[in-house]
C-alpha cells in the first residue's frame, strides 16, 4: 500500500537569511539578497554579482573541531538540518527509520581547489588527509546522519540544479513505499570561488550585470543569465499517520514527484520544453491536481534567455495554455540566486509555506514582460491567493526535469 506522505520541518540557510521563517519572511518582502562578490577579486572577471550569505557563522552550528573535517557545503547542510529538526519538533522514529537524501550539484569544490594548489606549490605530502572526505558530494548527508543518529535509507543525489527536487522526491518515495518513516531531504551548495565563476561564465551562464537590483530577472525581457548563489534547504518528510499521531504542524503533503530527462543537450534545456512538460504532468496526476486551477508554481525561472522561454512553454502544454494563465507562478531566484544544487530544497520550502499560508512570494525585477513569458509571474510584490496545491520544478544541466506537487494539507 502507498503510504501518504507529509512536510513537517523546514530549515534553510540563504542569502535571504540564516533559517527558513528569515528566510520566507524575507522573500515576502522582496528583499533582493544580490550584492558584489566580496570573496575574491573580481577585477579581472566580467561577472560582479553573487547571491553571498549573510553573517554565516558555522560555530552557531557546530563545534571548532569540525570545522577543518567538513566543506562549507557541509557546514551549511548541518546548519539548515539543525533548523529543520527544530521545527519539525521531536519526530520519534527509529534510527534505522529515519533516511537522509541529502545531494549537492558541486560538493566540496573548494576543498579540491585548495588541496590542488598545495600538491602544485608543496607538494603530495602537504595535501590535507581531510581533502577526499570534505570534498566529495555524498559527505553533507553523511555529517548530517552522523550528527542525528540516522541510519536508514540514505541517497545524495546529484543531478545539477535539479538536486535538491530529485532528492526530496527520492525521499517521498522511499517512504511511500514503507522503506522508511522520515527522512531528511533537500540539497545545499557553497562553491562562491573564483574557478566556479570562470567556469559559468565560459558556459555563458552568468549575467554581467554590476547592479544587484537588476541582475537576477526571471522571465523579463531584459535577462541575461543567473546569478551564482550558496546556501542549503531540507524538509522533514514523514508518513502521515505517524505525524498526525505525534501531533506534528504539517505544511503541505507531498502528493506527486515527476522525474524526466531531455536527452537534448549537456547545458541547454529542449526548446520545446515538451519533456520537461511530462515531469509537470506526471506530478499532478499522482497528485490528483490535473484541471485544478488553484495552484503556486515555484518556477525554476533562471534569468537565462532560453530557460525561461522554454519553462513557460512547458507549463503551457503540461496544463493547457488556457488554464496555465490562471496560474500563479514566480522565481525566488529573483532575490537569492541560483544556488545549483541547493535550489530545489529552498524551493520546496518556498512552495510549502506558500501553501500553508496563502501568500505567494513575489518575481522581484520583472518590470519589461517578455513575450516569451507571458504567464502570471507575479512581478513585484507578494500576492495573497487561496490554493490547493503547489509545484516546485527544476532543470538541470544534463537534461534532468524534476517536479514536486504539493498538496494542502487536510
Amino acid at each position: 500500500m502507498t503510504r501518504r506522505v507529509v512536510i513537517t520541518g523546514v530549515g534553510a540557510v540563504t542569502p535571504l537569511g540564516n533559517s527558513a521563517r528569515a528566510t520566507w519572511e524575507a522573500a515576502l518582502r522582496g528583499v533582493c539578497g544580490v550584492g558584489p562578490i566580496t570573496r575574491f577579486d573580481d577585477t579581472d572577471f566580467k561577472v560582479h554579482v553573487a547571491a553571498e550569505l549573510k553573517d554565516f557563522d558555522p560555530l552557531d552550528f557546530m563545534e571548532r573541531a569540525l570545522l577543518r573535517k567538513t566543506d562549507v557545503f557541509s557546514q551549511v547542510a548541518l546548519a539548515a538540518a539543525a533548523d529543520a529538526f527544530e521545527d519539525a519538533g521531536k519526530v520519534d522514529v527509529a534510527s534505522e527509520r529515519f533516511g537522509v537524501y541529502i545531494g549537492s550539484g558541486v560538493g566540496g569544490m573548494a576543498t579540491l581547489v585548495e588541496n590542488v594548489k598545495l600538491l602544485a606549490d608543496r607538494g603530495p605530502s602537504r595535501v590535507s588527509p581531510h581533502f577526499i572526505p570534505n570534498m566529495i558530494v555524498n559527505m553533507a548527508a553523511a555529517h548530517v546522519a552522523m550528527r542525528y543518529k540516522l541510519r536508514g535509507p540514505s541517497l545524495p543525489v546529484v543531478t545539477a540544479c535539479a538536486t535538491g527536487t530529485n532528492a526530496i522526491g527520492e525521499a517521498f518515495l522511499a517512504i511511500a513505499a514503507g522503506h522508511a518513516d522520515a527522512c531528511v531531504a533537500g540539497g545545499t551548495e557553497a562553491a562562491l570561488i573564483p574557478e566556479t565563476f570562470a567556469g559559468f561564465a565560459a558556459c555563458q551562464a552568468l549575467t554581467q550585470a554590476t547592479d544587484p537590483a537588476v541582475a537576477s530577472l526571471p522571465f523579463d525581457a531584459r535577462r541575461a543569465g543567473f546569478v551564482l548563489g550558496e546556501g542549503a534547504g531540507l524538509v522533514i518528510l514523514e508518513e502521515l499517520e505517524h505525524a498526525r499521531a505525534r501531533g506534528a504542524r504539517i505544511y503541505a503533503e507531498v502528493a506527486g514527484y515527476g522525474n524526466t530527462n531531455d536527452a537534448w543537450h549537456l547545458t541547454a534545456p529542449d526548446p520545446e520544453g515538451t519533456t520537461a512538460a511530462r515531469a509537470v504532468t506526471s506530478a499532478l496526476e499522482q497528485a490528483e491536481l490535473v484541471g485544478e486551477e488553484r495552484i503556486y508554481i515555484n518556477a525554476h525561472g533562471t534569468g537565462t534567455k532560453l530557460n525561461d522561454a522554454t519553462e513557460t512553454c512547458a507549463y503551457k502544454k503540461a496544463f493547457g495554455e488556457d488554464l496555465a494563465r490562471k496560474l500563479l507562478i514566480s522565481s525566488t531566484k529573483s532575490m537569492m540566486g541560483h544556488t545549483l544544487g541547493a535550489a530545489g530544497g529552498i524551493e520546496a520550502i518556498m512552495a510549502a509555506q506558500a501553501l500553508a499560508s496563502g501568500e505567494v512570494p513575489p518575481t522581484i525585477g520583472l518590470a519589461e514582460a517578455d513575450p516569451a513569458c507571458d504567464l502570471d509571474y507575479v512581478p513585484g510584490t507578494a500576492r495573497k491567493a487561496e490554493l490547493m496545491g503547489a509545484l516546485s520544478t527544476s532543470f538541470g544541466f544534463g537534461g534532468h526535469n524534476a517536479c514536486l506537487a504539493l498538496r494542502k494539507a487536510d
